[in-house]
């Protein structure tokens, strides 16, 4: 069956709840196949996640997540502003959250949970690091811990991370050294 054969066809829709960061709604679509079916969406700004590479050791922020109910490591990130670039983000939170300005690649845009949500994480190599830091945002508290980058690939592969878009970070810049 072609590609365009999987088209789904919204019939009608309804938010839900619309808070500050998230919108969950619920549509009414047709299948291929003509039949309904509901389909709840979150619906979110794109971010961007930070992979910072400072003399041989990557930059991680450990933070409180309380939907979890415990703090993560993880790779420096945020959520962009309307109309914002992603280059722009990505530097503007990194120099929010661990002090530093970079030279930023990027290493692609990727759907960070497409069955359910519209979020698309863009992901930057950020090298050649110099001091330069922004306040953090109001209400955001993060410690900056510096680990040997080699280190930090050894513990992705024994699973030692929690957070998916910092694995995947690291993982692109692996498939890039190499």
């Amino acid at each position: 069956m072609p590609k365009n054969n999987f088209f789904e066809e919204r019939v009608e829709g309804k938010v839900l709840f619309k808070g500050h960061i998230i919108t969950l709604e619920r549509d009414i679509i047709r299948l291929v196949n003509g039949q309904k079916s509901e389909r709840e969406i979150i619906k979110v700004s794109n971010a961007v996640a930070i992979v910072a590479i400072h003399n041989e050791n990557i930059l991680l922020v450990r933070q409180y997540r309380y939907a979890l109910g415990c703090s993560l490591l993880e790779l420096p990130a945020g959520r962009l502003s309307e109309n914002e670039e992603p280059m722009t983000c990505a530097q503007r939170e990194l120099r929010e959250e661990t002090g530093y300005c970079a030279n930023l690649t990027s290493l692609g845009s990727f759907y960070m949970a497409p069955g359910y949500s519209n979020e698309i994480i863009h992901y930057f190599w950020g090298k050649d690091l110099t001091w330069d830091p922004l306040p953090l945002d109001e209400g955001e508290f993060l410690q900056v811990e510096t680990i040997p980058w080699q280190t930090a690939v050894e513990m992705t592969n024994r699973g030692e991370f929690s957070d998916a878009k910092t694995i995947m970070g690291i993982l692109l810049v692996l498939s890039r050294k190499h």
